[in-house]
């Protein structure tokens, strides 16, 4: 069966669409993709929704515009869908579903005292109704229920990469907004997946582009070149690691915790390299926390495109660190790749979380069904009830 997937990240960027398909136990994932740029306009509307979901914080009524951010979700989801079934000559009838990640506006891990709460917004009915098709989607609220992080989500699809790489131990290493490791100790075993740790890190590329944007150089420091112009002031980079969590077991961190805050004052160049350094010894951190070290570290997320972050990752892990295209994957379609697994995993009621990697106390299918008919509803936040 063919199955969709679609992924907005905390980048704010744009919406990747990729296609995988199941056949018994062989995974096919060897079809072109689709990313839908956000216009400006766009941009703003979902950057105004997560800066009120920051205010907001699951108190009182849900701000108006998150339903406005949903249905446009919706809207472009349907769009990617339609471009990506062109791209791999399929009619929307021959897919099976369409996994749907929606996008994250707050996430607040859960604490010794209490569950966590997260809200990832899109219009999945509306979204089934554009393309009478099956949406799965709130992928995140039965492990947060079940008092897990509801993140990361991609380590079982990456367990499937580690099986078509044979490198084992491997790590798998997503830096997006937030960074995150997923450790795979073994492949082909029973209960192997059980055996993977994943874990959010620290800060990815979100700080830096924040940096790039409120100085008027664009949303990115698009290839490093900022970074890798300026210099580093290691004085920043070590009060800000000392405030970072614990790793190496399985923990969540909301984008918008961290910021440029750290940087203010400094210039374009030297912020930029400084932000660069701290997401490197982060990932150092995290890499360095791991049950044994990895044969293969392969890198995806828009990170890997940064030249200082990556030739900064050689540098201080040594051999090992590979890109995704380098492996011979797409790096722009993992994410997307991975909601289309975790759809698979719920309409065949397989775990797609497991505790070592949300901390969730027993491996649990996530995901909830939407078939085209009924009234448009977005998905609503989640408050582990």
């Amino acid at each position: 069966m063919y199955i969709a997937g679609l992924m907005s990240g905390t980048s704010l960027d744009g919406m990747d669409a990729a296609m995988i398909h199941l056949d018994d136990s062989v995974i096919n994932a060897n079809f072109a993709g689709v990313c839908i740029h956000y216009t400006p306009q766009q941009r703003e509307l979902l950057q105004t929704a997560v800066q009120q979901a920051l205010q907001w914080k699951f108190t009182g009524p849900a701000p108006a515009i998150f339903d406005e951010a949903a249905k446009l979700m919706a809207i472009l989801g349907a769009e990617a869908v339609q471009k990506l079934c062109d791209a791999v000559s399929l009619d929307i009838s021959e897919v099976a579903a369409v996994g749907f990640h929606g996008q994250t506006l707050i996430h607040i891990p859960p604490s010794k005292n209490a569950i966590g709460q997260t809200l990832q917004i899109g219009d999945a009915q509306d979204l089934a109704n554009r393309l009478q098709c099956k949406v799965i989607a709130d992928f995140r609220t039965a492990d947060v229920a079940a008092g897990g992080h509801g993140a990361p989500l991609a380590p079982g699809w990456h367990y499937e990469i580690a099986i078509s790489r044979n490198h084992v131990p491997f790590a798998y290493v997503n830096i997006g907004g937030v960074s995150n490791i997923t450790y795979i100790p073994v492949v082909a075993e029973k209960n192997a997946r059980e055996q993977m740790i994943a874990f959010d890190c620290g800060p990815g590329n979100g700080p830096l582009d924040t940096w790039m944007q409120v100085n008027d150089m664009g949303v990115m420091d698009k290839n490093g070149e900022q970074a890798m112009q300026g210099v580093v002031h290691q004085e920043i980079v070590a009060q800000v690691m000392a405030r970072l969590p614990v790793v190496g077991q399985a923990a969540s961190l909301d984008r918008w915790a961290f910021t440029d805050d750290c940087v203010a004052g400094l210039s374009v160049r030297d912020g930029a390299a400084t932000l660069v350094e701290i997401t490197a010894q982060g990932i150092l951190r995290g890499l360095s926390a791991l049950p044994q070290k990895p044969l293969e570290v392969m890198i995806g997320g828009g990170g890997r495109y940064n030249r200082a972050l990556m030739r900064r990752l050689v540098q201080l892990y040594g051999s090992g660190i590979i890109s995704c295209e380098a492996a011979g994957w797409d790096g722009d379609l993992i994410e997307a790749q991975a909601f289309a697994w975790l759809a698979a995993r719920k309409l065949r009621n397989l775990p797609n979380s497991w505790p070592g990697t949300t901390g969730v106390a027993k491996a649990i299918t996530g995901g909830v069904i939407f078939d085209p008919a009924g009234a448009s509803s977005y998905i609503q936040p989640s408050k582990g009830q």
